[in-house]
């Protein structure tokens, strides 16, 4: 059984696309470390890169070639000033020279090293390949962007065919949503709990904390970045960025000069049905806004869908509950992160494998069932609320006009906020043991769905909306 943290599920990146751009970016960190470890690093003589499948189809407007160099540079996603994405690349495309983990120049031309294949691996959807030249012979190594940041090798995945045990070292390892509950019972905790119990195995609960706080912290900074910029967004199709109109129409005069004042100030402006869809909406756009100009954003659990939980954790401490604290946050973001966990085993949250089902879908999943929780329900109507929430994105394609991650996919983010909002009051009165349709069998349906979708709404810019909008129209 796999054992997935929190803080796996919740990671802190660079937009625009978890699969397409952290996943990539990560496997190039992680095949130096595989160079380091064999010591063949300090002997390369040259680099290049194979991008196959939807990394290749939609790689350009995903910023998957700046993702790679920035990875083989020796940048960390989570820390780099994102104003320098723009200087890093530039540096590399005027010289054609990058400083391979930022140690070592190398020759490298990023029209001629990086190429763009429309071949699918038979492994996954979203497949590239690294190659070191020594001594005039080449090195390959290929690695998997299988959604969320998550990067594998395919010897990992199919380890279990060979006989290979990876044991899980969480006390209460959870597969399914019928395991989550048995440790709810046995232990008397609600879901919060169970999870922390495992999130406490591997680290102190100060460090948990600390980390949590520090991804609550980004998404507020991404929903208060979002709403205080103006303008277009880039990549060709002249979006107009929406939160920052939102925002001046609903926000008031009061003053603020932080995010936190921020928060505070919103507390205090009109509560109507109507406020409170724009409000969760404006929150969502925001998120997705800085996550398709290339800024810091959470993957929860894509970037494609990074605006959901933000939204819905923003409305239950601005609208539901104003004595809201950390506590809250905590609670929210572990039952988040462990739905999100159980869809990954049992699904995938993969758009180039299972279409926009896998991102927003699971995203409102987590938001309804975290928001449920905090909301009084028990563990039982947690997971009616993920399911109800899952149960309504079941089909959505991935078809992003142009291979950006801009239409549809930001405004997907307020649907799915919404009905995750939505989805956690039906549970809130819905009776458990009435329930026809559990978690685990709608996981299960919605991988169904994946695998006989049409490769075409899967991420690759040949169906639905990615053709039936002409760019010229834009």
């Amino acid at each position: 059984m796999e054992c997935i943290s929190v803080f796996d599920m919740l990671k802190i990146g660079v937009g625009p696309s978890s699969s397409h751009t952290l996943g990539p970016w990560r496997a190039a960190e992680r095949w130096i470390k595989e160079l380091k470890d064999k010591n063949r690093f300090d002997k390369v003589e040259k680099i290049a890169v194979d991008l196959y499948g939807s990394l290749s189809l939609t790689g350009k407007g995903h910023a998957t070639d700046y993702a790679v160099m920035l990875g083989l540079s020796g940048a960390d996603p989570e820390r780099i000033p994102v104003d320098t994405i723009d200087v890093i690349i530039a540096s590399i495309k005027n010289t054609n020279t990058l400083l391979f983990n930022n140690e070592k120049p190398l020759e490298f031309n990023p029209k001629t090293e990086i190429t763009f294949n429309r071949k699918f691996l038979p492994f996954h959807a979203n497949a590239l390949t690294f190659t070191a030249t020594i001594n005039g012979r080449n090195y390959k190594s290929t690695y998997y962007s299988i959604g969320g940041g998550f990067v594998v090798q395919e010897e990992r995945k199919t380890a279990k065919a060979n006989k290979i045990i990876f044991y899980c070292t969480f006390p209460y390892p959870t597969e399914t949503g019928v395991d989550l509950l048995k440790f709810c019972k046995d232990l008397n905790l609600p879901i919060s709990g169970v999870v922390l119990e495992n999130e406490k195995s591997i680290n102190d609960e100060n460090h948990i904390d600390s980390e949590l706080s520090r991804i609550w912290n980004t998404m507020l900074e991404c929903m208060y970045v979002g709403c205080h910029t103006e303008g277009n967004l880039p990549g060709g199709l002249n979006v107009r960025r929406r939160a920052y109109d939102m925002h001046q129409k609903l926000k008031g005069d009061l003053p603020y000069q932080s995010p936190e004042e921020w928060l505070q100030v919103i507390r205090k402006t009109e509560v109507k049905f109507r406020q409170i869809l724009k409000w969760v909406s404006c929150f969502a756009l925001a998120v997705n806004e800085v996550n398709a100009s290339l800024g810091r954003v959470v993957t929860a659990p894509t970037n494609g869908s990074a605006g959901v939980i933000p939204a819905v954790l923003m409305y239950y401490m601005v609208i539901e509950n104003h004595e809201a604290d950390f506590e809250h946050i905590k609670r929210f973001l572990l039952v988040a992160g462990e739905i999100g966990s159980i869809f990954k085993k049992g699904a995938t949250i993969s758009a180039a494998m299972g279409g926009c089902q896998a991102e927003i879908g699971v995203s409102s999943a987590m938001a309804a069932g975290a928001l449920c929780e905090l909301l009084g329900g028990t563990p039982e109507q947690v997971l009616v609320a993920a399911e109800i929430a899952m149960e309504h994105h079941l089909g959505l394609t991935c078809d992003p006009i142009g291979g950006l991650v801009q239409v549809p996919c930001i405004e997907r983010n307020s649907m799915g906020a919404i009905k995750a909002i939505n989805a956690a009051e039906l549970a809130l009165d819905t009776d458990p043991n009435n329930v026809k349709v559990p978690l685990d069998k709608v996981v299960n349906t919605m991988w169904e769905t994946a695998k006989d979708m049409n490769s075409k709404y899967k991420e690759t810019s040949e169906g639905g909306l990615a053709v039936g909008v002409n760019l010229v129209d834009c």
